[in-house]
């Protein structure tokens, strides 16, 4: 059996042909029409991917993003959201998703999509065997268990942040601009843009303890893009 995937969505309609689709491709498929549920089915099973609706009973999609992360759930996580809504999928990647797409969706676009989050997923999953690399005691970063401690704080990092801050590693000290790290860390062509690089960043800086003003790790080069100073023991 392949991949397992979740998917929390509420409309009978999408979980039919998206499981029926999934299916003939050889995943797992599971679904849930609730977002206190779904949450729960996250927390305890064993999936490689979610797929989360935003509007959902009972918890919505966001809340559930925010909960699973908060949980130190690192799975890949891609956000279906109503075409048009930026501020929808900006908000989505602040509180963890990997990915969005907008409704209503290619099946052929959501096949990539999916596929190219579970091998950056898998890639993830063998590249971190150095261990965790520290800050005077007060910083603690773990690509290997998907986390940053912060004077003893842990936030866990998205499957997507865990890939943007080892790429950021591998050019430390470099300037890397945008286009390089959606070629790279993203890999595909699609609705992503730019600005999905600034969230995802401003969600590390936050993890980092940096100020925007006065980052310590992760700098941004005006009109390029960043530049990675990385922990010194």
């Amino acid at each position: 059996m392949g991949a397992k995937i979740l998917m929390i969505e509420d409309e009978a309609g999408i979980i039919l042909t998206v499981g029926d689709r999934l299916a003939a491709e050889g995943f797992d498929f599971e679904s849930c029409p609730d977002g206190i549920a779904g949450e729960a089915i996250a927390r305890n099973g064993n999936h490689d991917l979610i797929l989360l609706d935003v509007m959902l009973p009972g918890k919505d999609g966001f809340a559930v993003c925010e909960s699973l992360r908060a949980a130190g759930v690192t799975k890949p996580i891609l956000m279906l959201t109503a075409r048009g809504q930026v501020s929808d999928r900006v908000t989505g990647l602040r509180l963890g998703a990997d990915d969005y797409l907008g409704k209503p969706f290619d099946m052929a676009e959501l096949i990539a999509r999916i596929q190219a989050l579970l091998r950056r997923a898998e890639a993830s999953a063998h590249a971190y065997d150095t261990g965790a690399e520290r800050v005077n005691g007060d910083l603690v970063i773990d690509l290997k268990r998907g986390y940053i401690s912060l004077k003893g704080v842990e936030s866990a990092l998205s499957a997507q942040e865990i890939k943007l801050l080892d790429y950021l590693y591998r050019h430390a000290d470099a300037i890397v601009s945008r286009e390089e790290l959606l070629n790279t860390v993203w890999g595909y062509d699609s609705e992503i843009t730019t600005r999905t690089i600034d969230v995802h960043v401003a969600r590390l800086r936050q993890k980092l303890g940096d100020v925007k003003d006065v980052s310590r790790y992760i700098h941004t080069v005006r009109g390029i893009g960043y530049k990675f100073t990385p922990p010194r023991s």
